[in-house]
C-alpha cells in the first residue's frame, strides 16, 4: 500500500506541491496530468527522492521513504525506478551497456567504478531488451537510435533494477504519436505482466484514458481530480487544465488509434501490440 499524506514542497514563496494526499491500495496504472507547472514532475521526484520534501509522509507498506538516509535511502530508490523524459542515457555506449547501467546500485564499489557485470547482468539485460522489442539491437550505439527506441531502452534499464514501482515522467513528450503508442504500451504491459505500480505524468487526455486505470489531476500544485479513467469527463478536464471554454482535446492529441491501444491494454498478448512494436522498429531501422 502507498499512502501520500500532505505531502508539501516548497520553494522559497513558491509551494509547487500542496498537501498531496491520496492512497493506492494495489498495484495500478496511474496517470498524472495537469498542465505545465502544475507540480507534476515535483510530485514524483519528491516520490522517488531526487528533491527532499517540506513536510508531509509518504508511506510504502508502512515506511516513510521521506524519512529515509543513507543505505536505506538508495535501496528505496533501486526498489522505485525512474524513467524521464530525455532518457538519461550514455550516448557513445551501446545498448546493452546502457540497460546494464541500471544494476549499478547493486554492485560494490569496485565493480561500480569499472563497470563489471556478470554474465547474470548480462543475459537479464538481454531479456529485457527482448521484452521490449529490442534484442536484436543489443550491440548497437544509443545514439543511432530513435527517440522511442532510445526510451524503450531506458525502459529496459529500470527493469534491470528489478523495482517495485515505476515512475515516468513525461515518457513521450518527445515522441511521435506511433513511438508514444509502443512505449505507452510498454509501461502498460510491464504493469499487466509484473503486478506493479506504474505511475506516468501525461499531458494528453486520451493517452490517459487508453492506458490508466486511475487519474489524478494536479492544478497549481494541489490534486483537483482522483478517480477512474472513465470518469475523466470535460468538465474536470476543463478544472485540471484552468479552460473557462471547451477543451479541444485533439490538439494535444497523441493517439494514432485510441481503441487499438485500449484493447492492447486489456489484452497485453493481442498480436497488435507486438506489431506496433515491430513497426516501430522497422520505420527507424
Amino acid at each position: 500500500m502507498i499512502e501520500f499524506k500532505n505531502v508539501t514542497k516548497a520553494f522559497g514563496n513558491m509551494v509547487a506541491v500542496d498537501s498531496v494526499t491520496f492512497t493506492v491500495e494495489k498495484p495500478q496504472m496511474i496517470g498524472v496530468i495537469g498542465r505545465s507547472g502544475a507540480g507534476k514532475s515535483t510530485f514524483l521526484r519528491l516520490f522517488n527522492r531526487l528533491t527532499n520534501a517540506s513536510s508531509g509522509q509518504i508511506l510504502v507498506d508502512g515506511t516513510d521513504v521521506l524519512s529515509l538516509k543513507g543505505n536505506a535511502k538508495r535501496r528505496w530508490q533501486k526498489d522505485c525506478a525512474m524513467i524521464f523524459q530525455q532518457f538519461n542515457l550514455v550516448p557513445r555506449l551501446d545498448v546493452v551497456t546502457n540497460v546494464m547501467l541500471g544494476r549499478l546500485n547493486q554492485q560494490g564499489t569496485l565493480r561500480s567504478m569499472f563497470k563489471i557485470f556478470s554474465q547474470r547482468d548480462i543475459d537479464d539485460a538481454l531479456a529485457a531488451l527482448d521484452r521490449l522489442g529490442l534484442a536484436e539491437r543489443a550491440l548497437q550505439r544509443v545514439e543511432t537510435m530513435s527517440g522511442g527506441q532510445q526510451q524503450r531502452v531506458a525502459i529496459a534499464r529500470g527493469l534491470m533494477q528489478q523495482p517495485k514501482i515505476i515512475l515516468a515522467d513525461e515518457p513521450i513528450a518527445s515522441l511521435d504519436p506511433l513511438s508514444a503508442e509502443v512505449v505507452m504500451g510498454s509501461l502498460r504491459e510491464i504493469h499487466d505482466r509484473d503486478g506493479i505500480t506504474v505511475m506516468c505524468n501525461l499531458h494528453t487526455l486520451d493517452t490517459a484514458r487508453s492506458y490508466c486505470d486511475r487519474v489524478i489531476g494536479m492544478s497549481q500544485g494541489k490534486v483537483v481530480f482522483d478517480g477512474a479513467a472513465d470518469e475523466l469527463t470535460p468538465e474536470a478536464a476543463r478544472e485540471i487544465y484552468g479552460a473557462e471554454e471547451a477543451l479541444n482535446e485533439a490538439v494535444t492529441s497523441t493517439s494514432i488509434s485510441a481503441g487499438a491501444s485500449a484493447r492492447a491494454r486489456s489484452n497485453p498478448s493481442v498480436p497488435g501490440q507486438g506489431a506496433g512494436v515491430a513497426e516501430a522498429n522497422a520505420a527507424t531501422a
